[in-house]
């Protein structure tokens, strides 16, 4: 009996023993999820997130830069909270929004770490970090947003925000939910050179998740990588000021160095604080700037398509003495009667015609360009000529992107003979149909940045440079300038003088409140039809470049609904000019810069 009783109290020692073999087993090999806590509780993978490349004016000047943030992150079956309102005040949100942010981390998974707060500032986490430990299963994962010195360059930038499904669905090269991505501007088209490399370090932690150092010194860490910084062309002071002066108007100002193509100014407006879109608040200001009905996210200077207006007069005159249609000298006779006119009837020549902004001289020159193997009774041969004269426009820049580097640029419009044939349904149409187009005006369309490249063409005396917004990138100190190809739009450079030459005489004629008595500018004035059948006021626009030899700055201004060029556009442009070339505003009797910031253009004075 004493022996049976022996025997049972072994077998059943035995069997307890098999038992916890058995869950031990369990526990450390076949359920996985357990040896993953395990793991966790002394392990913890931090992602390092690369600082995003730095942007600077071309004086080196900062203009956006990053800012440390924090996201806080959660292992849902980690969290253990003594007390919930404690946890929700140090935070600043509410129990709905506690219990709502543990249920989508929950669904997304139990045992791996996901967000729980995003874009926490430097400041709130200063006074918080302390108080972390109380919370098992919450840790910080810093990262940065974009910060930018000045209020300026909203649209040229532009933001960066998490990237969409959409963009993880199209990507090849390694992005990951929650990753910031370039969306407009800058940020955008120069994305594979700011964004760097992430890391991954990883961390020794104890139940409480306090950091215990680097797990293995690190030698599993990989770095991350700083993407590079831009450096840009913009004068970012000179910037400021063509903002303030456009500071409750519609409109954009391009302003081009015109013997590089670098993009001294690029404004448009109405704009935004940059600041604005970045950090916490991104959606709620992103909601707002988008349903402003002023439309604030519309970069005028690349995607605003105009009338050229009278400005377009000067590429009309380089066009007609490319062809050989007349010569700098020709005198023609010029009435009222072809089109509607304010410069008197008489005898015109190129600098004349530019100088009065003769409609009836332009008139007579493109049609010369487009009929000049017309066939009277078809007229079938003005096509041949229409053509011609589209790709003599085209030469020059219309009609196509200038390929500046942001995204969204539009093209404009250069009608030609196939676009007429699909407007009349292929019936016969003659030049009394297109003549408008002869004055800037009809169906042609132009972008701002489109007349600054021709306003830098004429000052180079016919070439120019690709305009752009970045000549570099700078990264350990070690600098990469881009090179950009010098290109020539027209058949000759001969006849540049004496537009030039008619340019500066428009000063007078059409823009003396835009006068500096000791800075000459060439320019030309224009008035852009709105397409408004009411009596809204028309496009005030202006081109010009300064000095006359050795130009440094070339320009173009739309000031919409501000009725003549010589007043909104050409001042605006002066000052910017005075600026540029003098470093301040020399203040006389005549105010132009309270003329400009007062922004009542319309006493109905043409000069």
């Amino acid at each position: 009996m004493l022996e049976n009783r022996r025997y049972i109290i072994q077998i059943f020692f035995i069997f307890i023993g098999l038992v916890f073999l058995v869950r031990l087993f369990a526990l450390q090999v076949a359920d996985d999820t357990y040896r993953t806590k395990a793991e966790r509780n002394i392990l913890q993978r931090i992602v390092e997130y690369p600082f995003r490349g730095l942007i600077y004016d071309r004086n080196n000047e900062l203009i956006v830069y990053n800012e440390p943030i924090y996201d806080l992150m959660v292992v849902p079956r980690d969290v253990q909270i003594s007390d919930t309102t404690e946890f929700c005040k140090l935070f600043d949100i509410t129990r709905d929004e506690f219990d709502e942010n543990i249920t989508r981390t929950k669904r997304y998974s139990r045992v791996k770490p996901s967000v729980f707060l995003k874009k926490i500032s430097h400041e709130k986490y200063a006074k918080i970090q302390d108080q972390l430990y109380k919370f098992n299963g919450f840790y910080v994962n810093p990262r940065t947003v974009r910060k930018y010195s000045k209020p300026v360059l909203a649209n040229e930038l532009g933001y960066i925000g998490e990237i969409s499904q959409s963009q993880l669905d199209k990507d090849t090269s390694g992005y990951r939910a929650g990753d910031y991505i370039g969306i407009t501007g800058l940020e955008e088209y120069y994305e594979p050179r700011l964004r760097g490399e992430r890391g991954v370090s990883y961390k020794m932690v104890n139940v409480q998740g306090i950091d215990k150092g680097s797990y293995k010194g690190g030698a599993i860490d990989t770095v991350s990588v700083p993407g590079q910084n831009l450096l840009t062309t913009l004068d970012l002071e000179l910037q400021e000021y063509a903002e303030k002066l456009l500071a409750g108007k519609r409109g954009s100002v391009v302003a081009i160095e015109p013997s590089t193509g670098e993009i001294l100014v690029m404004a448009s407006a109405p704009s935004y604080d940059p600041n604005l879109l970045t950090g916490k608040n991104f959606g709620e200001n992103f909601d707002i700037i988008k349903n402003d009905t002023t439309a604030p996210l519309f970069n005028r200077a690349t995607m605003a398509q105009y009338p050229a207006g009278s400005i377009f007069k000067t590429v009309q005159a380089l066009i007609a003495l490319d062809e050989g249609v007349t010569t700098p000298t020709e005198q023609i006779y010029c009435d009222t009667l072809s089109i509607g006119d304010h410069a008197p009837p008489g005898y015109y020549d190129v600098k004349k015609g530019i100088a009065k902004s003769s409609n009836n001289y332009f008139y007579e020159l493109m049609r010369r360009v487009v009929n000049r193997e017309i066939d009277p009774n078809t007229y079938k041969d003005s096509e041949i000529g229409m053509d011609r004269w589209a790709d003599g426009i085209r030469r020059f820049g219309f009609g196509q992107p200038t390929g500046i580097d942001i995204p969204g640029e539009e093209n404009g419009l250069v009608p030609d003979a196939s676009y007429y044939d699909r407007l009349y349904d292929n019936k016969p149409w003659k030049y009394s149909n297109v003549a408008s187009l002869s004055i800037g005006q009809g169906e042609l369309l132009v972008t701002p940045v489109q007349m600054a490249n021709v306003a830098a063409i004429i000052a180079n005396r016919g070439h120019y440079y690709k305009p752009h917004l970045v000549k570099g990138f700078e990264k350990d100190g070690k600098v990469e300038l881009l090179q950009f190809e010098k290109k020539e739009p027209g058949k000759g450079k001969d006849y540049y003088p004496v537009v030039i030459d008619a340019m500066a005489s428009v000063m007078a004629e059409t823009a003396p409140r835009a006068i500096i008595n000791d800075i000459e500018i060439i320019g030309k004035t224009g008035t852009a039809e709105n397409g408004l059948k009411d009596e809204t006021p028309d496009h005030s626009v202006f081109i010009a470049f300064a000095p006359r030899e050795n130009p440094k700055i070339a320009i173009a201004v739309y000031v919409e609904n501000s009725g003549y060029g010589g007043r909104a556009a050409a001042c605006t442009a002066s000052l910017l000019i005075e600026k540029h070339l003098r470093g301040y505003i020399k203040h006389g009797w005549w105010k132009r810069e309270e003329y400009v910031l007062k922004g009542d253009f319309l006493d109905g004075k043409q000069n």
